[in-house]
């Protein structure tokens, strides 16, 4: 296994440490290992393209990865009612939606890259939760909400996203 899909694997085996730091109560800790999760992400994907070591393996699971990691803490938010479940509702069905949209396309021998606008809803996400489980440190001193806003930012850019993917997809809605 080469390092960027080690990265890969290591990220998911961070998600259940963060799940357990998060709902026992160590926000500064969780938030600790969601960043180091999180800096994976950009990590494993830079190195596998820079040094030509993009496998079948890290086409899947690296995208899995994120979403397992980003969609569990939203989960555990709505469990502690620091986010809205509603929210948690609309990032989830995209994410579902547009996996199938790829196990399809990918059924069909079609490969649907990944756009910027996903690139944008995935670092939107990341950079939502991490001021959340901060408490929007270093914003609450202030009074902006900033946290607040990067999830709203999040929720709309995870539904652009979703419309970009399901209309550069539509010629698999067709008959054929």
């Amino acid at each position: 296994m080469n390092l960027p899909n080690k990265l890969t694997t290591m990220r998911m085996i961070l998600v259940p440490v963060f799940i357990v730091l998060y709902l026992t109560g160590y926000s500064y800790a969780s938030a600790a290992v969601f960043v180091i999760a999180s800096l994976t992400d950009f990590l494993d994907g830079h190195l596998a393209r820079k040094y030509n070591l993009v496998t079948n393996f890290g086409k899947i699971m690296d995208p899995l990865a994120d979403k397992l990691l980003v969609t569990s803490a939203f989960v555990c938010m709505v469990q502690t009612g620091i986010v809205p479940g509603w929210m948690v509702i609309v990032i989830l069905a995209r994410e579902f939606a547009i996996t199938g949209l790829r196990s399809v396309a990918a059924s069909e021998g079609i490969v649907i890259a990944a756009a910027w606008s996903g690139k944008i809803k995935t670092v939107t996400q990341m950079i939502a939760v991490i001021f959340l489980l901060i408490g929007n440190w270093p914003f609450s001193l202030i009074g902006f909400p900033f946290a607040q806003i990067m999830l709203w930012i999040a929720v709309v850019m995870t539904i652009y996203s979703g419309i970009e993917y399901l209309y550069r997809s539509r010629e698999l809605f067709r008959s054929r």
